[in-house]
């Protein structure tokens, strides 16, 4: 098949990949590949971190992309961080968000251990007031921008500009796989909401051993360190406005304030960059993943908060539709009816 992939973020990078594997020809179409959201990414592999009430469907999908990484990573030469993750309370009221994330985590069946503060300062000595939570052995991260780089020369030279394909279209000859994160063309773009994420990256030199997801008196935060860097990731905002991609004052105090209650030590490390990405929201947060009403139009989208983890099962399902017409009823990108663009 000749397939035209719209969008080169790690979507749609992995999904020209595994058409590549499978002998497809392939294009891919992005003025700026891997600047959007998978720049701006964690890169936190972790169903278990995720999973919250009325979301079993999606924890049920990240499960399964989580097993599909291992060989992912191994293909591409990139690095996965593999000491778990520790989902810490600062107060008691903290502690009881977590306990209700274990409750999640109890009906998908996923193990957990939960730990007393003592034995959270086992795990990561840097941690500050901590009240109590649980480790999260198989929830990992990655670096996103290296798994970008790694795709990209994987690709190779069938990444381009093509002016022409400001919109999807439909071409007899060629599919289109539409992979354009918080902004899809006409007339797929109701179908996403961009929820704006405000991120700092950070240099310490008292190191972060394991991804540490916290609630700091209500607010969420995350830390993440990269493997055999100083490099820790500081997340993130979540908000559902409109206007230039850039940071607030507010959204990184606040993020800022968190993580230092969380991991004192970062009080002295230096901040080289804040960055501020729309994520793909969709309205029941399941990504959108095969055919449209348009012939040979696919939709790989809408993946929110877990475009990273869920990139190579994306990729498999989008290569499986394109070449046996299968699709999965719960990420049917037409399970939604399109409102009128303009």
């Amino acid at each position: 098949m000749r397939v035209r992939i719209l969008g080169a973020g790690i979507v749609g990078l992995s999904v020209a990949d595994e058409l590549i594997r499978r002998g497809h020809e392939v294009t891919v179409v992005d003025p700026a590949p891997g600047s959007g959201a998978s720049y701006a990414a964690a890169g936190m592999l972790s169903p278990a971190g995720e999973a919250w009430y009325g979301e079993e469907e999606l924890t049920r999908r990240c499960l399964t992309s989580l097993a599909l990484w291992p060989d992912f990573a191994a293909r591409l030469g990139v690095p996965v961080h593999t000491r778990g993750t520790l989902l810490v309370g600062v107060d008691a009221g903290d502690v009881q968000q977590v306990e209700r994330q274990l409750a999640v985590l109890d009906l998908a069946g996923v193990s957990y251990e939960r730990l007393v503060r003592r034995e959270l300062l086992a795990r990561e000595p840097g941690l500050g007031r901590i009240a109590g939570g649980a480790f999260l052995a198989e929830d990992h991260s990655v670096d996103p921008r290296a798994v970008v780089v790694a795709l990209l020369e994987r690709v190779g030279d069938r990444v381009g500009l093509d002016e022409s394909a400001g919109r999807a279209g439909v071409d007899t000859n060629t599919v289109t796989v539409i992979a354009t994160g918080a902004q899809l063309p006409a007339p797929y773009s109701s179908l996403i909401r961009p929820v704006r994420g405000d991120v700092v990256r950070v240099r310490t030199q008292e190191p972060v051993e394991r991804t540490v997801r916290a609630w700091a008196h209500g607010e969420q935060i995350y830390v993440v360190p990269r493997i055999d860097s100083d490099e820790v990731v500081i997340g993130a905002t979540t908000e559902e406005r409109d206007g230039p991609l850039l940071p607030t004052v507010e959204g990184v105090w606040r993020m800022l304030d968190s993580a230092r209650r969380v991991v004192p030590a970062l009080d002295r490390a230096s901040v080289v960059e804040v960055t501020s990405r729309d994520r793909p929201g969709t309205a029941d947060n399941l990504p959108l993943v095969g055919p449209t009403h348009e012939p040979g139009v696919v939709l790989a989208a809408g993946a929110y908060r877990n475009g990273v983890l869920l990139a190579p099962l994306i990729a498999q399902l989008v290569a499986d539709h394109i070449e046996t017409g299968s699709v999965e009823p719960a990420v049917d990108p037409r399970r939604f009816r399109m409102k009128e663009d303009g």
